[in-house]
């Protein structure tokens, strides 16, 4: 491409052929990011790997489809620079490329909650309806962590626990919460959190503990809503920290 300079100083494209020419490869690029998210089940797959790498296969029992068909769709997120890949033995394991493919994953469905009647909605019938209370908003939870006076309960599969957690928070998987409730302090309430602001197992969680006398609320955030504002994050065993903030 040629470049002049105009009056000010800076450099412009001489033709209107060059300059369409390079819109039109730019927004042939921005048009990958488009198809990928263009899937139901791509968008699925990413909000399952906002919550840490998975395999091919468990993201294929997780989304209910066959591991040729993941491996399809994880091309095309791959394609559009959305996740990343490594091996090991026999196993492919999938990962975000990058925290802001979290955060992005965050706004974009804040966006069709804002935007879409259908999904608020959709919303209302899964979640808010079989809800008495309201979700425990951030500052009320940090608040509440602070002052030692409420257990934070993640009832996600162990391996998204030990992937990324809020600090402090004690793991029981909702698949295992009935048979483990001896484990939760007497009189103490719980807030319960899961995959983020759509996933059930949170609400799940908390009319579980309702139904055994435990005073219960859901935080409706995830670990991806709890990233993008900047907030620690504990991962591993041992609960290594990291923080954007």
């Amino acid at each position: 491409m040629k470049y002049e300079k105009n009056e000010s100083g800076m450099a412009t494209m001489t033709n209107t052929d060059e300059m369409l020419a390079y819109k039109e490869q730019l927004y042939e690029q921005f048009g990958l990011l488009g198809h990928a998210f263009s899937s139901s089940k791509r968008l699925e797959l990413i909000d399952l790997l906002c919550q840490g790498e998975r395999s091919v296969e468990n993201l294929a029992q997780e989304c209910g489809l066959s591991v040729s068909n993941v491996s399809q769709h994880l091309k095309v997120l791959k394609t559009a620079k959305l996740v990343e890949s490594r091996k090991d033995g026999l196993f492919v394991y999938y990962y975000i490329a990058d925290p802001s493919v979290a955060e992005f994953w965050s706004s974009f469905c804040a966006l069709a909650l804002n935007r879409l009647a259908e999904i608020r909605e959709v919303v209302r019938l899964h979640l808010d309806d079989r809800d008495e209370l309201e979700p425990i908003g951030l500052d009320e939870l940090r608040e509440r962590i602070s002052k030692q006076d409420l257990i934070l309960l993640d009832v996600r599969p162990v391996s998204e626990f030990q992937a990324g957690r809020i600090p402090g928070a004690l793991s029981i998987p909702l698949a295992d919460l009935q048979d483990r409730l001896d484990e939760i302090p007497a009189g103490t309430e719980v807030a319960a959190y899961c995959r983020g602001p759509f996933c059930v197992m949170a609400v799940q969680a908390v009319e579980i503990l309702r139904r055994n006398g435990i005073r219960a609320r859901r935080f409706e955030d995830g670990i991806p809503e709890w990233q993008a504002r900047g907030l620690p994050v504990d991962r591993g065993h041992g609960g290594e920290s990291d923080s954007t903030a």
